[in-house]
């Protein structure tokens, strides 16, 4: 799409704030006003679409997007968003560990047994570890600990955490992010131990990196819309 629009910004509108093209309500895909419930968020969203160019590139519009998912899936998908983000606590990424060498199982241990503490006293759920690719069924009291902290979000906050534990493959990291514990930068190398060990034995391709940037873009942007939503 052509830009069409020379200015962007936020301002304040019934309900919380909004973000406006040319002084034109900018709307969500499904024709929602796009109404967020912080300014800064709103600022940021703006300041995406006051960076496009001649031609908007809507992949690179992370805040806008997440905010469009708020509005337009939340409310009438909720429930399928809540067991998407428990089903990867189910299979949650830093619960599979390495069986060799001894560095990688120690790099994970550093990285991830913390967390595993930090998510036990936050929420009241242990998790089980397992070595290998051998499934771990995890305790339904930890399963049904983690819902209910999941099912007390607001959709902007399910929308951060959907996001930021698809990118992770970690419920248990998407977590940190939304609780402020991790920024996107830390739980980018928290979700890709294996893949930076995997890196120094094998050298890296651009497919590979490419797929490592959008991975990093995503958690960054869960972990911003986090702390615009905070302020």
């Amino acid at each position: 799409m052509k830009r069409f629009y020379k200015e962007a910004a936020a301002m304040s509108v019934p309900g919380g704030f909004g973000v406006a093209l040319d002084a034109r309500p900018v709307k969500t895909p499904l024709k929602a006003p796009l109404i967020v419930p912080s300014k800064g968020l709103a600022r940021a969203i703006a300041a995406e679409w006051a960076a496009q160019g001649e031609v908007i590139g809507r992949e690179a519009m992370r805040l806008t997007r997440l905010a469009c998912t708020a509005l337009d899936r939340v409310p009438n998908h909720r429930d399928a968003m809540l067991d998407e983000v428990i089903g990867y606590g189910a299979t949650d990424l830093i619960c599979y560990r390495a069986e060799r060498p001894a560095s990688l199982i120690e790099r994970q241990s550093i990285a991830w047994d913390p967390l595993l503490q930090w998510l036990n006293a936050t929420h009241g759920a242990m998790l089980a570890v397992t070595r290998g690719i051998s499934p771990v069924e995890q305790p339904p009291e930890a399963v049904t600990a983690l819902r209910g902290a999941a099912e007390q979000l607001d959709a902007f906050r399910l929308t951060a955490l959907h996001l930021a534990a698809g990118a992770s493959g970690s419920l248990v990291i998407g977590l940190a992010v939304l609780a402020g514990r991790l920024d996107g930068e830390a739980a980018f190398q928290a979700s890709q131990i294996d893949e930076a060990f995997q890196i120094e034995q094998w050298g890296v391709d651009a497919e590979f990196e490419a797929r490592r940037a959008v991975l990093r873009a995503d958690l960054e942007a869960a972990a911003e819309a986090v702390r615009l939503l905070n302020e």
